[in-house]
Parts: C-alpha cells; sequence; structure tokens
C-alpha cells in the first residue's frame, strides 16, 4: 500500500449551503452528510464566486480567480486551455486520476488532467445536437442503453434540465444517473493499483434539475409542511423579467403547488445523494481505505429556488452563492472533528488544500490558499473579503462578502444593496435604503473599485464606479488564447 494518503472530492451540482440538516435546515435530512461533518471540519461561509456551472468549476479545477480564469458569465463552447490543473497536479504528482460524472468542459472529452474519465454532464443543449453522436460525448448513455433497452434516455420522461416541474424517476433507481456516479467510482476502488494513492472525483449532476430522484426520496418531502420563502423588501429590482409561466425561468412568482413539488424534488435529490454517498463510504471501508483517505465535499453553486421569487443560480444572493464544504482526513491529519470556520473560503481554495492534504506542492500562479491550516484549528492570516461577480440580463451582478455584511452592485444601472448576514440570513431587508447606511456603502464601494482596477469592461476609473458598461461572460484574455 502507498505512504501517502489517497484523496477523493465529491462535487455536487446546484446544492445550496444552507441544505445539510446539520446546518438547521428545517425540512431536507442528510444523515450521513452530517456524520461526516462531524468526522471532520464544516466552513459554514464557502462560496461560489461566479456562480454558475462551467465558470464555477474552472475555479475548482484551476485554483483560480475569476480575474485570471476569465469566466464570469455562463457561454459553452470556449475550450478549457488551462495549463495547470487540479487532477493535472495530481498526475504529475505519481497519483491515479480519475474522474466520474459531471466535467462540463469543453470539448467535452477534455481530460484536463486526469488519467481516465467516465463522463456524464447531464442534458445539455449544447451538446445534444442531433448532428453529432451522443454516445462519444457521454459514457452514461451507453451504460444505460445496455442494462434497460436499446431506446432508452435520461429524457425519457420529458422533464428538462432547468425546469422546475418535478416527478419522479421513471427507471430502475439502480439506473439513475446518481448511482451511476457511485458504481463507477466503487468500480475504479476495485481496479485500481494498490500501491499507488489515488486521486477520485465523483462528480454528480443532482440535486441540479431535472427534479427527477428515485419515487420514495421525491414522496418522503411530497407530503412534508414547507416553510414559507423569503421574501425581501426590494423583489420590484428583477420585476422586469418577471416570467411566472416558464418552466426554466429565472424570476417569478410561480404556482404554489408546482413550487412544492420542485422543493419535494430538490430535496429528494439530496437525500438520495445521501444515501448514496454513504454506499460509497461504507465500501471505502470495506477496502481499509478509510483510514488512509481525505474526503472533501462540496458543490459548485447553490439554488434560489424560489427565494425572492428567484429561481437557478447566478444570482449574487445566498441561496446561489453559498456552497456546502465539509473536509476529513485520516487519523494523524490534524483535522479538528466537528468543527464549524467562518472564515470566507472559495471554491479556488479547494485546489491547495487537497494538494497540501496530499503533502504535493501547490503551483505559484494559484490564487486560492490551502484551508487545511483552518481546519486544524491553526491561527492563520485570510482574506478579510470576497470578490463574486456573474453576468446575467444583460449586465453584471457584482458582490462583496466579508461573512457577515454583503453588498451588491447592479452594472446595468448602479443599483446598490447592503445586507446584515449576521442578523438578516435570510437578506430580507436592503440596508442600502437607510440614510444611515452610507459610511458601510462607502467602505463597500471602495473595497468593489479596487477588485475591478483594470478590468476590461471599465467599470471604475479607480474612484468611481461607473454603470452602464458593456459586458460579456468571458474575458478577452480566455477568447484571445483560444485564436
Amino acid at each position: 500500500m502507498s505512504d501517502r494518503p489517497n484523496i477523493i472530492l465529491i462535487n455536487v451540482d446546484q446544492w445550496r449551503g444552507d441544505c445539510l440538516s446539520i446546518d438547521g435546515h428545517p425540512v431536507v435530512h442528510t444523515p450521513y452528510l452530517d456524520e461526516l461533518a462531524l468526522a471532520g471540519a464544516r466552513f459554514a461561509r464557502a462560496y461560489a464566486a461566479t456562480s454558475t456551472c462551467i465558470a464555477a468549476r474552472v475555479a475548482l479545477h484551476t485554483g483560480l480567480s475569476q480575474r485570471s480564469h476569465g469566466r464570469v458569465g455562463y457561454q459553452d463552447g470556449i475550450p478549457w486551455n488551462y495549463p495547470v490543473t487540479l487532477a493535472g497536479e495530481f498526475t504529475r504528482g505519481g497519483y491515479q486520476t480519475q474522474a466520474v460524472g459531471k466535467m462540463h468542459v469543453y470539448p467535452e472529452r477534455s481530460q484536463i488532467g486526469f488519467q481516465h474519465v467516465v463522463l456524464h454532464d447531464g442534458f445539455l443543449h449544447f451538446a445534444r445536437n442531433r448532428t453529432r453522436n451522443i454516445d462519444l460525448l457521454d459514457d452514461y448513455l451507453p451504460w444505460l442503453r445496455q442494462r434497460d433497452s436499446a431506446e432508452s434516455d435520461y429524457f425519457d420522461h420529458g422533464v428538462d434540465c432547468n425546469s422546475i416541474v418535478a416527478r419522479p424517476w421513471d427507471k430502475s433507481e439502480s439506473l439513475h444517473p446518481t448511482n451511476f456516479v457511485v458504481s463507477q467510482s466503487l468500480d475504479f476502488l476495485r481496479r485500481r493499483d494498490p500501491r499507488k494513492p489515488f486521486f477520485l472525483f465523483m462528480s454528480f449532476h443532482r440535486p441540479h434539475p431535472p427534479y427527477d430522484p428515485p419515487a420514495w426520496a421525491f414522496e418522503q418531502y411530497l407530503g412534508r409542511t414547507m416553510p414559507p420563502l423569503p421574501v425581501g423588501d426590494w423583489i420590484e429590482v428583477f420585476a422586469l423579467y418577471d416570467q411566472p409561466y416558464k418552466p426554466d425561468g429565472w424570476v417569478g412568482q410561480i404556482d404554489p403547488n408546482a413550487l412544492h413539488r420542485a422543493r419535494a424534488g430538490y430535496y429528494g435529490h439530496m437525500t438520495h445523494i445521501d444515501h448514496q454517498v454513504n454506499r460509497f463510504l461504507e465500501i471505502l471501508h470495506e477496502y481499509r481505505l478509510d483510514d488512509q483517505t481525505y474526503v472533501c465535499f462540496v458543490s459548485d453553486h447553490g439554488e434560489m429556488l424560489g427565494d425572492h421569487h428567484l429561481f437557478r443560480k447566478g444570482f449574487p444572493y445566498e441561496g446561489s452563492t453559498r456552497v456546502p464544504l465539509i473536509l476529513t482526513g485520516p487519523a494523524g491529519s490534524g483535522i479538528r472533528r466537528g468543527s464549524i470556520h467562518n472564515a470566507v473560503i472559495e471554491l479556488r481554495d479547494v485546489m491547495p488544500t487537497l494538494l497540501e492534504c496530499a503533502g504535493l506542492p501547490i503551483p505559484e500562479q494559484v490564487d486560492g490558499r490551502s484551508a487545511l491550516p483552518l481546519a486544524r484549528g491553526e491561527r492563520v492570516p485570510w482574506r478579510p473579503h470576497l470578490h463574486g461577480e456573474h453576468v446575467l440580463f444583460e449586465q453584471s451582478l457584482q458582490w462583496m462578502t466579508d461573512g457577515h455584511e454583503k453588498y451588491v452592485w447592479f452594472s446595468g444601472n448602479g443599483h446598490e444593496q447592503l445586507f446584515d448576514l449576521d442578523r438578516d440570513p435570510h437578506e430580507l431587508h436592503d440596508l442600502a435604503r437607510q440614510p444611515e447606511s452610507s459610511a458601510r456603502l462607502e467602505f463597500w464601494r471602495q473595497a468593489l473599485i479596487q477588485e475591478l482596477s483594470g478590468r476590461e469592461e471599465g467599470f471604475t476609473d479607480g474612484q468611481r464606479l461607473i454603470p452602464g458598461r458593456p459586458v460579456r461572460p468571458t474575458l478577452a484574455h480566455v477568447l484571445s488564447s483560444q485564436q
């Protein structure tokens, strides 16, 4: 057996940071992830600085900030030409590297440093082009057809990949994409070289829509009383984009029954994943590997799920930007069991954290920092605040937080918001409307000016924020590198 630790990164898609029962969520039940958190460190203020799939995953896999990696919105079809990646560093360090599940890179078969990839990105409209052979871009679909029927598809039930429509999975539970990720990961444990350490990336497409968990998981929440959703005193700022009858819309007050079913489907996915993670961890123990393995659980971003009449992601609010982050390690790792940490962590910090867990060097160009010392209870200097952003509705929604306050700036019209996250964690009350907030607004305004100085969009001249500047989802230095 190797004397170096194994590293497992469990990545879920669109899982809100508050959706763990150990975090006090009033509905969702995640007993096995709670147990994982009790065995290690939980970071209660972890964020995705760019909260949609591609941009968030670039940060996760490169350790870069959005200024460096250049993805500040959602755009398909831009190649991943990053020379330094998380998997690449593990491969270079002598690790066996395996990815299973969602990658959301381009071209779709890019390995981004992994030695082997078993791919299932879910229903991606960009990739599902009938002029292309989808079997060449997805390993789950051929696997499904071998076990079900030659005509089977994960879209047989007709529920779209960003829809709030919810219904139970239409096939055997063992054929669900969530089970597929675990089954393929267990197969890797069986066939790995036991003389080498491994880095395993288990990447679940769910709880991202479609909201189609197995029937037992869906029904577990369908009969539950759901608490009222938070609706802020500022929701008129998105009224222009209201589309309440659009099943994949971003804004709207939808039918209460449809909303209830969507929440049941979303939470059902979480409990299903929770059980399947436990399935994997139990068999990891049966291989006697758990005592030499670090496990990290994280999401790429959250989901608004009706908060403030908003849906999906890309928004600057907690439902979209805050993510769960758990880190456990073997005996001797120094990670404090059951510890909770409130330092502001970002997805760019996962790469250096896992490299330090493995004893591998952290590349100089990485913008993130290892959170392992924090998990060990060490007092180390940390970032005073985090800058996030996302292009949405033809403008950039810019935000800053230190975990206690949040400042939001709309680049289109210069509108500002300010929230007290300690007293108002659901962001119900916009303090920017109050005259006594002028000093705090100016503090955050200056912090954002510093973050945006020198950016190609011209959001600031170094003295003030300039609204109305044109925006695009990918910065010029990334686009020019593809030419």
